[in-house]
C-alpha cells in the first residue's frame, strides 16, 4: 500500500552508554540539581498528567517501543530541543538505557495521545557535565511531551470485530479475491489513507505479498458486511521505513475496515434453494426459454437491479450465452416456482472492469431468483386428464365440431387471466378453425362431454413473445377446461350440408314465385325449411341469418341481390369444377 521511509532520531539519545553511567554517577554522587517548586533539590522526576485520554488501552512499560513528540526547554522557558522543529518523532525503546533516565522514568505508563509535564532534575538528565553548546552543567530539564504509539515486539495483530452480519455465506481466507472500503490511521488518531476518498474500494489477494503481512493476517475469517478494527504492531506494517510522508517509522497502524465481497478464482456457482413447489416434473435444461423475476444485490447488500423495479419478468433462453455464464448455470435444473439464490463469482459475471455504474469491478453477484415458468420452442401441449364421465364416451371432439366448454385460464405462478365463469355463459368455439389459439385447440379436441382437462400450452402455441391483452409476452398459459356440449361440424368452407340427395332441379324450389330469379328472402325461406325437415343443417355456432346471408352472398356472384340459374351452384360441384381446372 505504501512504500518506505527514513527512520527519525532525537537529541535526547545518548551516544555512548560509558558516558550516561558516568553522568549518572557524576550526578549521584553529587545529590546536587535545580531547586525543587518547594525549593530543595529534586530527587526524582515530577510528572504532572496535565491531560489524560478517557481511553487507555494500554500503557507504557519498560521495554515497549514509543513514538513521542516533544519540546525541551529550560527552567527560564528557553527551548533546547523539540522534534516538532525537526518535523519528526521520538522511536524509540524506554527503560533499556537508550534515554536518559528522567525521560525513560517520564514515560513510563503513559497512555496513547496523554500528554505530560516532566520536570528531570541533572542528576537524572545530563548531570554535571551537560552536552557542549547545548546543555549546561547541573541543568535542570523540563520537558512537554505527547505520547504517539507504543508496541512491544511481543504484539501481535488485535482484531476487534465491531459488527458481524447475521449472514456470512463464506469468511476470507488465504488466495481469496477480497474487496474491502477502510479508514487508515495512526494509533494516535492522525489520518493517513482511506479508500472512500478514492470513490472505490481496495482490491487485492489475501496471503499473496500484496498487502502487508499485519492487514493479510487482520482480514482472516472476515464475512461480507463485517466491520472490523484491525491494529497492527509497526514490524507487521511499514517497520523502521515508513511509509513516504504519511507513515512515521516504527508507526503502529488502525484501519477500520467494511468487508464488500470475497471470491476464489476457483470458486463456481453456487446454488442455495430458497423454496422448492411440490410435484416439479420437471427441470429447466439449456435451450429453455425462462421468465423469472429476480433481485440482484452485491454481496454487502447493496441492491443493484430488480425486475420487479420494472414489473415486468425477465425473459431468454438459458445455456445458450445470451446471459452472464453464472447466471446461465445457476438456472439449469430449477423448477416452475421455485425460489433460489444464485451466488456468482466476479469471473462468471462482469470481471473485473464490471459495468455500468452500479457493479464495480471483481464484484460477486447474488441473484435472488423465482422461476415464473420456461418451456422448450419444440412443447407440444401438456394434456393432463382430470376427469371423465363415467358413461362410456363413443363421440369425442374433432376438427370442426362445435362445442361449448368453460375453462380457467392462469399463468404457471397462479396468476389468474380469464374465466369463462365470469360470463355466465360457456365460451363457444368450431374447433380448427382458428377460432382458438393453437394449444387450446389442440387440447381440446379427443374430449367427451362432461370430461375435464389441464392443459399446459406453450408460448409458442399460445400468444407468443408479444403476448396479447392481459397476457405477457412468452408466457406459457395453464388451462382448465370441462366440455359442455358437442355439435357435429361441417367441412372446412361448408356453410349448409345435405343430410340426402338436394332437389334434382334446385333452383326451380327455390324460386318459390317462379319469376326465375331468388332473391334474399325466398333463399332465406327455402334453407331454412330445409334445416328445419332435417333434409340439411347449418354450420354450428353462428346465428342461421348471418350463415344463410354468407350463403346467398357466395351464390350471388354479380351481387345484384338476386340469384339467377347461371348462378347457382352447388359447393360440391364447384369444388368438383376446381379440381378439373387445376388438373
Amino acid at each position: 500500500m505504501f512504500s518506505a521511509g527514513p527512520p527519525s532520531y532525537t537529541l535526547l539519545r545518548l551516544p555512548l552508554l560509558p558516558l550516561l553511567l558516568l553522568l549518572l554517577v557524576l550526578a549521584l554522587g553529587r545529590g546536587l540539581g535545580r531547586a525543587s517548586p518547594a525549593g530543595g533539590p529534586l530527587e526524582d522526576v515530577v510528572i504532572d498528567r496535565y491531560y489524560i485520554p478517557r481511553a487507555c488501552p494500554r500503557e507504557v512499560q519498560m521495554g515497549d517501543f514509543v513514538r513521542y513528540h516533544y519540546n525541551g526547554t529550560f527552567e527560564d522557558g528557553k527551548k533546547f530541543d523539540s522534534s516538532y522543529n525537526r518535523n519528526t518523532t521520538v522511536a524509540i525503546v524506554v527503560g533499556v538505557g537508550r534515554l536518559i533516565t528522567g525521560m525513560d522514568r517520564g514515560l513510563l505508563g503513559m497512555c496513547i495521545n496523554e500528554r505530560r509535564h516532566l520536570i528531570v532534575p541533572p542528576h537524572l538528565g545530563y548531570g554535571s557535565v551537560g552536552v557542549a553548546g547545548l546543555i549546561p552543567p547541573d541543568a535542570t530539564l523540563y520537558f512537554d511531551v505527547v505520547m504517539l504509539d507504543v508496541w512491544n515486539k511481543a504484539d501481535t495483530v488485535q482484531v476487534d470485530i465491531l459488527l458481524r452480519p447475521p449472514f456470512c455465506p463464506r469468511m476470507v481466507q488465504d488466495s481469496d479475491f477480497v474487496r474491502y472500503h477502510y479508514n487508515g490511521t495512526l494509533l494516535d488518531g492522525t489520518s493517513f489513507d482511506t479508500s472512500y476518498s478514492r470513490g472505490g474500494t481496495y482490491d487485492t489477494y489475501i496471503g499473496s505479498g500484496w498487502l502487508i503481512k499485519g492487514m493479510d493476517q487482520g482480514l482472516l475469517g472476515m464475512c461480507p458486511g463485517e466491520r472490523r478494527k484491525i491494529i497492527i504492531p509497526p514490524f507487521l506494517a511499514y517497520g523502521e521505513k515508513g511509509y513516504g510522508t504519511v507513515i512515521p517509522p516504527q508507526a503502529s497502524l488502525v484501519f477500520h475496515v467494511l468487508l464488500i465481497d470475497v471470491h476464489n478464482p476457483k470458486d463456481t456457482v453456487q446454488i442455495e434453494t430458497l423454496e422448492l413447489p411440490l410435484g416439479c416434473v420437471r427441470r429447466a435444461v439449456a435451450g429453455d426459454f425462462m421468465r423469472y423475476h429476480y433481485n440482484g444485490s452485491l454481496m454487502d447488500g447493496t441492491l443493484f437491479d430488480s425486475s420487479y423495479s420494472r414489473n415486468y419478468t425477465y425473459n431468454t433462453y438459458i445455456g445458450q450465452g445470451y446471459i452472464i455464464p453464472g447466471m446461465d448455470q445457476g438456472l439449469q435444473g430449477a423448477c416452475i416456482g421455485e425460489h433460489r439464490r444464485i451466488t456468482i463469482p466476479p469471473h462468471l459475471a462482469y470481471g473485473e472492469n464490471g459495468t455500468g455504474d452500479k457493479i464495480p469491478g471483481s464484484a460477486v453477484l447474488i441473484f435472488d431468483v423465482h422461476i415464473i415458468d420456461f418451456h422448450n420452442p419444440a412443447d407440444p401441449v401438456e394434456i393432463k386428464i382430470l376427469s371423465r364421465p363415467p358413461d362410456t364416451c363413443n363421440d369425442t371432439t374433432k376438427p370442426g365440431d362445435f362445442i361449448r366448454y368453460h375453462y380457467n385460464c392462469s399463468l404457471l405462478d397462479g396468476t389468474q387471466l380469464f374465466s369463462s365463469h365470469d360470463y355466465g355463459a360457456p365460451q363457444e368455439a368450431t374447433l380448427g378453425t382458428n377460432k382458438v389459439i393453437e394449444g387450446l385447440d389442440t387440447g381440446l379436441q379427443g374430449m367427451c362431454v362432461g370430461e375435464r382437462r389441464q392443459l399446459v400450452v406453450p408460448p409458442h402455441l399460445a400468444h407468443g413473445e408479444s403476448g396479447a391483452r392481459g397476457v405477457p409476452g412468452s408466457a406459457v398459459l395453464l388451462f382448465e377446461v370441462e366440455l359442455v356440449s358437442r355439435e357435429d361440424g361441417l367441412p372446412i368452407g361448408y356453410l349448409f350440408v345435405w343430410h340426402e340427395d338436394p332437389p334434382a332441379n334446385l333452383f326451380e324450389h327455390m324460386d318459390l314465385n317462379k319469376d326465375g330469379e331468388v332473391p334474399l328472402e325466398e333463399f332465406s325461406t327455402f334453407i331454412k325449411a330445409q334445416a328445419n325437415e332435417g333434409k340439411g343443417r347449418l354450420m354450428p355456432g353462428q346465428e342461421p341469418e348471418k350463415t344463410i346471408g354468407d350463403m346467398f352472398q357466395n351464390q350471388d356472384r354479380n351481387q345484384d341481390g338476386k340469384i339467377t340459374v347461371e348462378e347457382l351452384k352447388l359447393k360440391t360441384d364447384e369444388d368438383q369444377e376446381r379440381v378439373h381446372e387445376e388438373l
